[in-house]
Parts: C-alpha cells; sequence; structure tokens
C-alpha cells in the first residue's frame, strides 16, 4: 500500500496554513515544532483537533503544518480549516458532519481598512467647535 498525502490549504484574517495529512498516528507537526511549543503556554489541542474528532479519524493520521501570518488565534484556527479541507480528500462523506460543525467555512471576518480623513477605520478625529 502506498502512503497517500493529502493537501489543503486553510485561511483566517491574514494567516494562511499550509497542511498535509499522511496515514500515521496522530503526530502533529506546526512549522517543525509540537503544537504546544509553537503555539505557547496555555494552548489546547481541542480548537485543532475538532475535525479529527467529529470524523473519528484521531489517530488516524500524522499532521503536517506550515502557517503563516496573522496572530497565534488566527493561525490556529486556519490550521482548523485547513485540517477539515484535508478530511474530505480523505473521505467524501465527512464533508455533511464538517460543514455542520462550520468548520468548511471561511471565516470572512478581517480588520477594516483606515479610511482617509478619519483616525481609523470608524473613529473620526475629536471635533473641536472653538
Amino acid at each position: 500500500m502506498t502512503a497517500t498525502r493529502y493537501y489543503a490549504t486553510g485561511k483566517r484574517k491574514t494567516a494562511v496554513a499550509r497542511v498535509w495529512l499522511q496515514p500515521g498516528s496522530g503526530r502533529i507537526t506546526v512549522n517543525d515544532q509540537e503544537p504546544e511549543v509553537y503555539f505557547g503556554g496555555g494552548f489546547t489541542h481541542k480548537g485543532i483537533e475538532r475535525p479529527l474528532e467529529l470524523t473519528e479519524t484521531g489517530g488516524r493520521f500524522d499532521i503536517l503544518a506550515t502557517v503563516r501570518g496573522g496572530g497565534k488565534v488566527a493561525q490556529a484556527s486556519a490550521l482548523c480549516h485547513g485540517i477539515a479541507k484535508a478530511l474530505l480528500g480523505v473521505d467524501a462523506e465527512h464533508r455533511l458532519t464538517l460543514k455542520k460543525a462550520g468548520l468548511l467555512t471561511r471565516d470572512p471576518r478581517a480588520k477594516e481598512r483606515k479610511k482617509y480623513g478619519q483616525r481609523s477605520a470608524r473613529a473620526r478625529f475629536q471635533y473641536s467647535k472653538r
């Protein structure tokens, strides 16, 4: 049996996660580090392992991911999105489960741009009557 790799890209805000799934023991590697080391202290696997739990494919795949851009929370969310999309390559029947959980939808929220003549996107300069 040939070891097949499944690839997908996950995004959130300006963070982009490239995710490869391959048959294995369930190891997760993010930018050549363990997720606890890369994401820091109080990080829990719950967010990024959610697609694996829903599809019951927990220990079947090794996950290799590279993330860049954004902050750590956005990167973790992008990683979750990428894993969910890669699982579709494994088995298309997972689509309904992942779709109902909202894991296949890219979160469209992003920072609003600054407008000219204003201090930021919405805040105006202080008005002085006198």
